[in-house]
C-alpha cells in the first residue's frame, strides 16, 4: 500500500476510534465495496483491499501502535490472512452472519403438479377422473434404500453423517472464520451407499408411469388445486404430493359467474306477448319458467337453486335466464292478415 494513504481515512474513522468503531467501520465499507457486489467498477478490487488492510492493522494492537509511531507497519504489504481466499458469500457467511447449514435431512421428494381439464358438468356434478403420471417411485429391486446388499445405507466416511463439512481459517488480527458448505462426497444426505443397486443405480428412485384416480368434488372452479398425498416424486425422507390444478373449460351455453350461471332462452312472440311457460335447460335438467304476458326482448328471470353448489352440497347458486324473443321473417297470409288486424286495433302510438 502507498505510505501517502492513511487507514483512519480509509475506514472513516477518528485517530481515537475504539476497536468496536473500527470492526464497524469495516463491516460497513465491507459489504458496499465487494467486488462481488460491483461486477461493474474495475476499481472495486483495490477499494476492497485497501479496506482490508487499513482494518487488518487497526484492528490489531501492536499494529496499530508502530502505524500511529511511524506511519506503516513493518516492510511491504500488511499480511490479510484469511480474507484473501474469501468470496463474497464466504464474507457474509462467516464474519457477518450468513445462512445456516443445509442439511438433506430435512428433505422429501419434489411436489409436483398437474393440469387437469373438466367440464363445467363435472364441475356441477363432481366426477372421477384418471390421470397418467410420470413421477420417481421407490426402486422396487432395493425397496428405495439404493443399496443392492443388506448393508443398505452407512454413515458418510467424510461428513460423518453431519451431511456438510467446515474448514476453519485464521487472519493475522487473531480471528477465526469458520465456512460451511455441502459435503461432496453425500451430497447432503449425511449417508452414502457402498453397494450401489444396479437397476437405480444407487438413487433409489426410478422413473415410472402411473394410472391415479382423483375425485374432483362438486362446485370446483379453475385455479383450484386439489392435493394427493404422497404422489409426487419419491424421496429418501418421504415422497412429495401431487397438486392438481382444475381447469373448467368454457360451455356453448352457461356463463359461470362464481355459483351463478346465466345462459339465453328463445321464446316465441306470441308467448311474450299473451304469456305461457317454457322448458329451460339447466346443468340439473329442465326447469319450467313462467313467462309473463308483455315480456319485452332481454328481460332477465332467475331460476333459484339452478346454479352451482356453494359449500354446502345442498347449496346452489341460481340461474339467470335472459330471454330473446323471436321476431317471424315468414308468414303465412293468414298471419299477417291477424298482425295488421292487431296493429289497426292498437292504433298508433303516441
Amino acid at each position: 500500500m502507498s505510505d501517502n494513504l492513511d487507514y483512519y481515512d480509509i475506514l472513516g474513522v477518528d485517530r481515537t476510534a475504539s476497536q468496536e468503531e473500527i470492526r464497524k467501520a469495516y463491516r460497513r465499507l465491507a459489504r458496499q465495496h465487494h467486488p462481488d457486489v460491483n461486477p461493474g467498477d474495475p476499481d472495486a478490487e483495490e477499494r476492497f483491499k485497501q479496506i482490508s488492510e487499513a482494518y487488518a492493522v487497526l484492528s490489531d494492537g501492536q499494529k496499530r501502535a508502530q502505524y500511529d509511531r511511524w506511519g506503516r507497519v513493518g516492510r511491504g504489504e500488511p499480511d490479510l490472512g484469511g480474507f484473501a481466499d474469501f468470496g463474497f458469500g464466504d464474507l457474509f457467511e462467516t464474519f457477518f452472519g450468513g445462512r445456516g447449514p443445509r442439511t438433506a435431512t430435512e428433505r422429501r421428494g419434489a411436489d409436483l403438479r398437474y393440469d387437469l381439464e373438466i367440464t363445467l358438468e363435472d364441475a356441477a356434478r363432481g366426477a372421477q377422473k384418471q390421470l397418467r403420471l410420470s413421477h420417481l417411485r421407490a426402486c422396487e429391486a432395493c425397496g428405495g434404500s439404493g443399496s443392492r446388499g443388506k448393508a443398505g445405507r452407512t454413515r458418510c466416511p467424510v461428513c460423518r453423517g453431519e451431511g456438510e463439512v467446515r474448514r476453519v481459517s485464521s487472519s493475522v488480527f487473531g480471528m477465526q472464520f469458520s465456512t460451511v458448505s455441502t459435503c461432496p462426497r453425500c451430497q447432503g444426505e449425511g449417508e452414502v451407499v457402498a453397494d450401489p443397486c444396479r437397476q437405480c443405480m444407487g438413487r433409489g428412485a426410478e422413473r415410472k408411469t402411473d394410472v391415479l384416480h382423483v375425485t374432483v368434488p362438486p362446485g370446483v372452479d379453475t385455479g383450484e388445486t386439489l392435493r394427493l398425498a404422497g404422489q409426487g416424486d419419491y424421496g429418501p425422507h418421504g415422497a412429495g404430493d401431487l397438486h392438481v390444478v382444475v381447469h373448467v373449460k368454457p360451455h356453448d351455453v352457461f356463463e359461470r359467474r362464481g355459483p351463478d350461471l346465466f345462459r339465453e332462452v328463445l321464446i316465441p312472440f306470441p308467448v311474450a306477448a299473451l304469456g305461457g311457460e317454457v322448458e329451460v335447460g339447466t346443468l340439473h335438467g329442465p326447469a319450467r319458467l313462467h313467462i309473463p304476458a308483455g315480456t319485452q326482448n332481454a328481460a332477465r328471470f332467475r331460476v333459484k337453486g339452478y346454479g352451482m353448489p356453494a359449500g354446502h352440497a345442498a347449496n346452489r347458486g341460481d340461474l339467470h335466464v335472459v330471454v330473446r324473443v323471436i321476431v317471424p321473417t315468414k308468414m303465412t297470409e293468414k298471419q299477417k292478415r291477424l298482425l295488421q288486424a292487431f296493429a289497426a286495433e292498437e292504433g298508433p302510438r303516441k
